[in-house]
């Protein structure tokens, strides 16, 4: 007897952008950005930008990577689609005199022409875009023929590629929804990008220090909105076994043994050349 066939249902984009947007504006995502500026000056550097770039940074947080292209003197443009941080980007730019323009926008619908753009970056940002397609296919359209896509992704199995499997197992995501964690595989951006560019990339590490373990779970707790959000839909009981989790996790890849936290977290930097 032939069984049926079962089409999987598409995610609920919308919703989900919905709820992606209330997580990153609650909390203090901007005091978690100034900490991984180091990955924006790595990443301009693996891009080789040059003055006068014409520099896109795409879901850009508190503007890491635009104030490292602007330090180069870029034409840099800094989207997110979280008024908050572009605010705290803003600042940290007029604190260094940079000339940036900031510009709220949604990385799935950029709203600029194509082609428009020499190099278009993005450091832990679009690889929350929950269609992942749309958003690779809006980096493509605004980059230029022979221009640069310069990412750094969070790998599947580095510390916050396993903190997003951790919240998974107490808050699951939307069925259907692609992990965030796969934009920091080689396959998944030769799926995404390799019939229109030249694909390439190397694995970094980011490392996190805190005084202690304990120390960053409640740091992170309330500056970190994913994990801020996670926290306040479970009931005590589950909070305490997710604060469990987070300690066996950080307990098994931490560096230091003086009771200090040293745990570094693998990202994939890559560099994609657009044909």
């Amino acid at each position: 007897m032939l069984q049926p066939t079962i089409k999987a249902t598409a995610p609920d984009y919308a919703a989900v952008k919905t709820k992606q947007q209330a997580a990153w504006s609650a909390g203090d995502y901007s005091a978690v950005g100034v900490t991984l500026q180091n990955v924006g000056e790595s990443l301009c550097e693996a891009l080789d930008v040059r003055s006068g770039n014409r520099v896109l940074d795409v879901a850009a947080g508190n503007g890491n990577c635009s104030l490292a292209a602007a330090r180069r003197f870029c034409d840099v443009t800094s989207t997110d689609y979280v008024q908050d941080l572009l605010r705290r980007g803003r600042e940290r730019a007029d604190a260094e005199r940079l000339s940036i323009t900031f510009k709220l926008a949604d990385a799935e619908a950029l709203p600029f022409e194509d082609e428009a753009f020499d190099v278009v970056t993005s450091t832990f940002g679009v690889m929350f875009a929950p269609d992942q397609e749309k958003a690779a296919s809006e980096l493509l359209r605004v980059c230029r023929a022979g221009g640069k896509i310069g990412l750094a992704s969070w790998t599947p199995d580095s510390f916050i590629g396993q903190l997003f499997k951790t919240l998974g197992r107490f808050v699951p995501p939307a069925p259907g929804l692609k992990s965030p964690a796969l934009w920091g595989t080689h396959e998944t951006l030769d799926a995404l990008f390799g019939a229109h560019a030249e694909v390439g990339g190397n694995e970094r590490d980011f490392v996190f220090r805190y005084r202690t373990p304990r120390h960053w779970i409640d740091t992170w707790r309330a500056i970190y909105g994913p994990l801020q959000k996670a926290f306040d839909t479970l009931d005590a009981t589950k909070q305490a076994a997710l604060t469990d989790d987070l300690l066996v996790l950080i307990t098994s890849i931490n560096r230091a043994k003086d009771g200090t936290m040293v745990v570094p977290s693998t990202y994939l930097e890559s560099v994609i050349v657009k044909r």
